[in-house]
């Protein structure tokens, strides 16, 4: 390692000899840098599982185009629309089909006592509302009543049970006074609202939910023609639905809108974002106190050499270089450890907990900024010594 550094710099690597010199404080900075890594990790993967876990339900409508309430933020929260401007929205060229979907939520549960809460999604088996497969096909065994499918990627639910239903076994649950038979399974997997989903047909969510009206869905899920202008076909629909109960927007569009909301407006995407800003600051501390007692520890050589000439760029150089070892040697266990977590997590939670290739590019960064400010502040005393005071 000595003389591959030696070859990079061009010189003796003054700072990595001093990293080696004192084993024991070596080893407590790189536990302090792969502490502060897996902090940042975990923060971003639990934010990056919170965004996912968002997207996921959307991303299997079958629809171009979500017309929502207009005061929607999240996928539950919007007022119900007027199913009137489902028919208003046919009448506008390049719209091919429109389908309401409901959205409830309902507490299933377990034999052990548990609950399991299920968001609830309504949808007439005649249309396609999902994108998903077996929803398609269960769409006629659904038109019975008080009969669904459930979500095999619930919280907490042994695989042997989903295995059991995708088997023929059919299984029934108490829920909202009702007893639901479900006949199949599907998957999109739990989030930070709910353990799961259900699906049932327009007619079950009515008697699940005898407070709502078929006459106000939660949203209208259009598909549009081939080959038509979506912006086109967007800005007809926004000037004939009313501004006042209905908002047009794209599926990607309604995605950004609730992920933004969870992420800046709601506790748990806020706590995470300080979560990452801790991480942070403790690395920056732990680096700063390593390198601050180096540099205290061979003061008066650096004092030495200061008086013969060198310059600040060159205390520099050492303390940079030592932080930047710290910086990567730290790294290594850092994200290995991460990666362990995120499949512990993930198993335990269901959460959409996975390391994607970019989040190792950007911690490694900011993990060499993070050491670099903090050989930065480290080497001020370094600016201001006078060789004269130290002997």
């Amino acid at each position: 390692m000595t003389r591959l550094l030696e070859e990079i710099l061009g010189r003796l690597p003054i700072g990595w000899l001093q990293l080696i010199h004192n084993r024991a404080r070596l080893a407590a900075a790189l536990a302090g840098v792969a502490f502060a890594n897996v902090l940042i990790f975990m923060q971003l993967g639990f934010l990056g599982a919170l965004i996912e876990s968002i997207r996921t339900p959307y991303a299997a409508m079958a629809a171009d185009v979500i017309v929502s309430a207009s005061d929607m933020n999240t996928l539950a929260d919007g007022s119900p629309l007027p199913r009137q401007r489902m028919f208003e929205a046919l009448s506008v060229p390049g719209v091919a089909s429109a389908t309401p979907l409901y959205i409830g939520k309902i507490d299933w549960k377990q034999p052990d006592g548990t609950i399991r809460t299920l968001d609830v999604f309504g949808v007439d088996p005649a249309a396609r509302a999902f994108r998903i497969r077996a929803v398609d096909a269960a769409r006629e065994a659904i038109k019975d009543a008080d009969v669904a499918i459930i979500d095999s990627g619930t919280r907490n639910v042994p695989r042997s049970f989903f295995a059991a239903i995708d088997r023929g076994e059919d299984y029934r649950f108490e829920a909202k006074g009702r007893t639901l038979t479900v006949v199949g399974t599907f998957t999109i997997g739990g989030g930070f609202s709910a353990d799961g989903y259900l699906v049932v047909s327009d007619q079950t969510f009515l008697r699940l939910f005898p407070q709502r009206v078929s006459g106000a869905p939660n949203y209208i899920l259009l598909g549009l023609e081939p080959g038509a202008n979506r912006d086109a076909v967007l800005a007809q629909l926004s000037v004939t639905l009313p501004d006042y109960d209905s908002a047009v927007r794209t599926v990607d569009q309604v995605i950004a809108r609730d992920q933004t909301f969870q992420t800046t407006q709601r506790p748990v995407g806020i706590v995470f974002g300080f979560g990452i800003v801790i991480g942070v600051l403790v690395g920056v501390i732990i680096v700063y106190q390593v390198l601050s007692s180096d540099v205290a520890d061979h003061i008066r050589e650096y004092a030495t050499f200061k008086a013969i000439g060198y310059r600040q760029r060159f205390f520099l150089g050492v303390v940079f270089e030592e932080a930047l070892i710290l910086a990567c040697l730290g790294f290594v266990p850092g994200i290995l450890l991460s990666v362990g977590l995120y499949a512990a997590v993930s198993t335990a939670t269901g959460l959409p907990l996975s390391m994607t290739p970019t989040r190792p590019v950007l911690v490694l960064a900011g993990t060499l900024v993070m050491c670099a400010v903090s050989g930065a502040i480290a080497t001020r005393r370094l600016a201001r010594m006078d060789p004269a005071d130290l002997f």
